[in-house]
C-alpha cells in the first residue's frame, strides 16, 4: 500500500509503509545542472518517475544563464520550464508538481523541488567547500537515498567525474541517454539487408510482377516481408544477382523494385560509376528525386562526398530537376583554431570546403575530350551553381529546389541536426 507521508527536512515523496510487502516500481531521479543545460526538455523525459531539483541546481542555473552560447540559452530556457511549473503549482509545491499537465503527456511523474535546508553531513573524503556545488548535490542524494531507503534513488549527470564520485560513496549514478548518439555503428540501421538463399522458394509462390517506368516490381508475399522497411535495399548473391529496394510493406506482403545498375558506363553518373554493390546503392537513392532525405555512412576514402556531389551536379546541370547545390559542414578543426578568417561568408568558408574542391577535380577530369580550357570552363559552370553556406546561418532557412549537402555530419550536435 503505497501513502504520503511528509519526510522530516526534505520534500514530501510518495514512498511505502514498513508493512508494505512490495517496494514502489517508480524512481527517483536526481538531475544534474549539466543536464537541464544540455537538454532544457529532459524534465518530461523520464515517463512515469519523479524528477528531483536540488537548490544547488538553481544557483549554477543562474550563473551560467548569462550569453549567446547555446549553453547559456538552454540554462535561460531550463528556468523559464522551472518557473512556469512552479508557478502554476505553489501552494503543493512540496507534494510535488505534476508533469503531466505541463509537457509531453507521456511524463506522469511529479517535479520535486529541495524547499529546506539538508543537514546530513558528507563523507571526509568528499570537501563541502566554496566552488563544490557537485559535492552538494551528491549530498542531497544521499540524503534522499537514506530517507527513502525503499525507492530507487538515482543520480543523472553528463560530467563522467561527478557519476565516478557519486557511485564512490555507494550511490546509482546514470549518463542522461535521452538523445544520445549511438556510437556503436554495428548497431545502426545500415539501409540493406541480405536475403537468404531459400528466399524465392518461401516467398515466390503467389508472386505478381510487373513492368513500369523502366523498373520491374514485384509484389512477395512470406514471412520474411514483415521485416522489411520503406527504401531499404535488398540484394541476392547467386548465380543471378538480385539488387531490389522495397517500396511498399503490408502485412506479410511487399513491393519490392529492381535497381538502375550504375556499375555500367552507359549510367555513370556525371562521370562517375559504382565500384560495388553499396555504391550502387548510394546512387539508386541518391539519383531518387522521390527520396528526400539520404544518409550515407562508411570509412573514408569509400565515395560518400564523392558519389552525393556527382548525383547532385547530374540532376542540376543535366536533368534540371534542382536549381542549385547548397553545401555545409560543421567548422570542427583537427588541431588547434586558426582564429579570425577574413572575407565574406563564402571566403571564410572555403578554407573548411577541401574536401569539396578535391572531388570537384576528380569529376573535372571524367572529361577527357574535353581539354584544358573546356575543363576549365566546365569547373566555372559548376562552381556557379554551387553555393557554400555556414552552418551558423542555417537556423529558419527555407530552401526550395536545393540540393543539399551536409558534409562531414557526424561532428554534428544533435540540436544542429534536427535543426537542420
Amino acid at each position: 500500500m503505497i501513502q504520503r507521508k511528509p519526510a522530516s527536512n526534505v520534500a514530501r515523496f510518495p514512498s511505502v509503509t514498513a508493512s508494505a510487502s512490495s517496494t514502489t516500481t517508480t524512481r527517483l531521479f536526481v538531475l544534474d545542472t549539466n543536464v537541464l543545460m544540455h537538454d532544457p526538455t529532459c524534465l518530461f523525459r523520464f515517463q512515469e518517475h519523479d524528477v528531483y531539483i536540488p537548490m544547488a541546481i538553481l544557483e549554477e542555473l543562474d550563473n551560467n544563464k548569462k550569453g549567446m552560447s547555446e549553453v547559456a540559452r538552454n540554462a535561460r530556457q531550463a528556468s523559464r520550464y522551472l518557473d512556469e511549473l512552479v508557478s502554476s503549482m505553489e501552494a503543493s509545491i512540496p507534494d510535488g508538481i505534476p508533469l503531466e499537465r505541463h509537457g509531453d503527456k507521456a511524463a506522469s511523474g511529479r517535479l520535486f523541488l529541495q524547499t529546506e535546508a539538508i543537514t546530513s553531513e558528507l563523507p571526509a573524503r568528499l570537501p563541502t567547500g566554496t566552488g563544490k556545488a557537485d559535492n552538494q548535490i551528491i549530498g542531497v542524494v544521499m540524503h534522499l537515498q537514506a530517507a527513502h531507503s525503499k525507492r530507487e534513488v538515482i543520480l543523472v549527470s553528463k560530467d563522467i567525474n561527478m557519476r565516478i564520485k557519486a557511485r564512490a560513496v555507494g550511490l546509482a549514478a546514470e549518463d542522461y541517454f535521452n538523445d544520445k548518439v549511438l556510437e556503436d555503428t554495428d548497431l545502426l540501421y545500415n539501409g540493406t539487408q541480405a536475403l537468404p538463399a531459400d528466399f524465392w522458394d518461401r516467398h515466390g509462390k503467389d508472386m505478381e510482377s510487373w513492368q513500369q517506368s523502366g523498373y520491374t516490381y514485384y509484389r512477395v508475399r512470406g514471412p520474411l516481408a514483415p521485416t522489411f522497411i520503406i527504401n531499404e535495399f535488398v540484394y541476392l548473391e547467386d548465380e543471378k544477382p538480385f539488387h531490389a529496394q522495397v517500396k511498399e510493406v503490408s502485412g506479410k506482403t511487399a513491393v519490392l523494385q529492381t535497381l538502375k545498375d550504375y556499375s555500367h558506363q552507359r549510367n555513370n553518373v556525371w562521370g562517375v560509376v559504382a565500384r560495388n554493390r553499396e555504391q550502387n546503392f548510394a546512387l539508386n537513392a541518391l539519383m531518387n528525386p522521390d527520396i528526400d532525405f539520404v544518409t550515407l555512412l562508411g570509412q573514408a576514402g569509400t565515395g560518400k562526398t564523392l558519389l552525393t556531389l556527382a548525383a547532385g551536379l547530374m540532376q542540376t546541370l543535366e536533368d534540371k530537376t534542382y536549381s542549385e547545390i547548397i553545401m555545409t559542414r560543421v567548422t570542427v578543426p583537427v588541431g588547434e583554431d586558426i582564429g579570425f578568417l577574413p572575407g565574406t561568408e563564402e571566403e571564410k568558408m572555403n578554407p573548411w570546403m577541401g574536401a569539396l574542391e578535391d572531388n570537384l577535380d576528380v569529376l573535372n577530369k571524367t572529361d577527357d575530350e574535353a581539354g584544358e580550357w573546356g575543363r576549365a570552363a566546365t569547373r566555372d559552370l559548376i562552381r556557379s551553381r554551387i553555393k557554400v553556406k555556414s552552418l551558423n546561418f542555417m537556423r529558419g532557412r527555407t530552401f526550395i529546389n536545393k540540393f543539399l549537402i551536409i558534409d562531414e555530419a557526424q561532428n554534428l550536435t544533435p540540436k544542429q541536426m534536427k535543426t537542420l
